[in-house]
This record gives structure tokens, sequence and C-alpha cells, in this order.
């Protein structure tokens, strides 16, 4: 290929280029003031409006003297071509204007009881400080409608724990806590040494309502070892059943993520065959988290985006995969399996 050809083929392969020289010379009306405006050799300019004149067959430019002017067909070209180029040109500033905007765009985050109650305050009030201008909503959902939500998309992600995630759904934990038999102060489990699952025989247990994941892991654990129980009180929420068992109404099994140490209640471990629960991040597939979003998920875990960041379970309980349920030893768990679309509580 001769250098002539191969410079006509640079030049018929830059249509922006040829469009913007050709934009400034008619605003100029002169190729050499539109060369100084381009950073670009005189002859630069005319090769590029030379292929745009051959490409579209057309003539741009009728020579008068010393200056050139417009053709009709060039008048006509230029009245198409000037916003695609102020557009192309303007694009740089433009999309750090909306860079700008989303930095500062509102954040909106799904998450049940618990995660509202006591896994997101320190992050908001921390986020809010940080950046005043991204408000914020949260959105009070569980179960199916928070899958809908990240679904469609209405939510950035979502706070929380799940069982049995569908695939399209990403879910990374951040969090784990045990489970803890909670108590009055006066009784008699207040002063056992190590409670053990026949302690849980007991026709006074305090409870979550049976749809939320707590009430169906205690029904299958102690099912699964043979322990009779019957359950009491059915209530909405973890400060409800805190304060009922304050009253000695009964005594309760909780998640640790209610457990602040304010309580006037005896907090006792229990056997490590209830597994440890996660609770940490769920975004749909595909999703693009917005900074705002990844601004707030990484104060929940600054290696959450790392590359290569595998965090798994280990004897520190670091979270790992995308378990729900890990064994209170730290080891993986591999025979609880609750039922699917628990949800917190």
């Amino acid at each position: 290929m001769d250098e002539k050809t191969s410079s006509r083929l640079y030049y018929k392969n830059n249509r922006i280029k040829q469009l913007r020289a050709f934009c400034f010379t008619a605003q100029s009306g002169s190729i050499s003031r539109a060369a100084e405006r381009l950073a670009l050799s005189q002859p630069s300019v005319s090769l590029q409006i030379q292929a745009l004149e051959r490409e579209m067959d057309i003539t741009v430019f009728e020579r008068r003297g010393p200056r050139i002017t417009l053709t009709p067909d060039g008048k006509a070209l230029y009245e198409l071509a000037l916003p695609l180029v102020e557009g192309i040109d303007a694009l740089p500033a433009r999309f750090a204007a909306r860079n700008e905007s989303m930095q500062s765009g509102r954040l909106d985050i799904a998450a049940g009881e618990s995660s509202t109650l006591y896994l997101i305050p320190d992050l908001l009030k921390q986020f809010m400080e940080r950046f005043p201008d991204s408000p914020v909503k949260l959105h009070n959902l569980i179960g199916a409608d928070m899958l809908q939500a990240l679904r469609n998309d209405e939510v950035d992600f979502a706070i929380g724990s799940m069982m049995d995630l569908p695939d399209d759904i990403h879910y990374r934990p951040v969090y784990s806590f045990a489970t803890s038999l909670i108590t009055p102060p006066d009784h008699p489990l207040a002063g056992a040494e190590e409670i053990t699952l026949d302690d849980l025989a007991s026709d006074a247990l305090i409870l979550p309502p049976r749809h939320l994941t707590t009430w169906r892991l205690v029904n299958l654990v102690l099912q699964q070892n043979n322990i009779p129980y019957q359950v009491r009180l059915e209530v909405g929420g973890w400060e409800i059943m805190k304060a009922y068992v304050e009253r000695g109404f009964g005594i309760g099994i909780a998640s640790n993520i209610c457990l602040t140490g304010r309580e006037q209640l005896a907090v006792k471990p229990l056997p490590d065959v209830f597994p440890r629960r996660t609770y940490g991040v769920m975004w749909r597939r595909g999703k693009f988290l917005s900074l705002q979003a990844r601004r707030f998920i990484e104060q929940m875990d600054p290696k959450f985006f790392s590359a290569g960041h595998d965090p798994m379970f280990e004897a520190n309980h670091e979270p790992s995969g995308n378990q729900v349920f890990v064994a209170a030893s730290g080891r993986r768990q591999g025979d609880i399996s609750p039922p699917a679309q628990g949800g917190e509580g």
C-alpha cells in the first residue's frame, strides 16, 4: 500500500476529525485559522476536508479570493454536523458533571427489621457525615418483596440474611452472629454454667413468628435432636421478645445481632448444634453498583470490592462464600438446611 493510499484510508476512518475540521473551517472561513484552533498543519486539515467530500460525494466549500465560503451542500452538512461535533467536544465536561451528580445522588437500601435496627444505624451515621449531599432511603422489606425490589432496581442493594436466594441475586456475607438463650435474671437457667439441649425442653419458649428464620431454625434443631418443646408466645420482633422475657413471660432464643448488653436479661450461649447466622449484602446479578452504593458497602467491609478478595469463614468467623449459616465452631455447616424463604428474625 503506497503512502498516498494509506493517508486516504487514515482520514476516511476518522469521521469525527473530518467533521470537526470542516466545522471549524466553516466557522472561521479559513483553513489556516481552523488549523491553528486544531493544533494541526494546514495540509492535514485540507486532507480531512477532502476525504469528507469524497465520502459524501459533495463539495462543501468554494473559494472566493483569500476566503472560502460554504456551498449549499456545505451549509446543509454544517447544520447537521455542528451539533454532533459540539456534543462530542462537550462530552468530557458533561460526563464530569453527570459523574458529580451521581456521586451525590440518592441511595436506596432494602433491609429487614434486624438489619435496620442493629446493623445499619452506625453505618448510616458515618455515611451521612462523610457524604451529606447523598440522601438515603431505607426500604423495610423482607422475603419476596425484597427480591422483587432488587430485580426491579427499586433499590441499589439489600442488607440482610435470606436463605436459598435465586440464581439472579448475589449474596455475600459480611457479619455472623451466634444464637443465645435469653432468660430473666432470676430464672433457674440464668445461673447454669452451660446450657444443654435438654434445658430447652420447655413449655415456655418465646420466639419470633413461625414464618421467620429463627423459629424455623429452632424447630429444626430441636426436632432433629428429639427435644420436646412448646412455644408459649410468638412475638413480632426482637425488641418485643426481649421485653416479654424481661417481664418473666418465658425464655427466648435470639440472635446475638439484637443483644446490646443493656438489657435486663441473662444471656447464655447455646450448644454448637445451633449454627451462626450471617448477614450481608444482596444485589441483582449484572447490576452496576453506583459510587454511593460502593462507598456504603465498603464501610461494612473495606475489602469488599478488592480484586481476588475471597472472604472465608474460618475459626474467627469471618464471612465466606454465600452461606447464610455456618457451624458455631467456624467450620462449614453441612447438616443445617432450614426451609427456604425465611426472612429476618
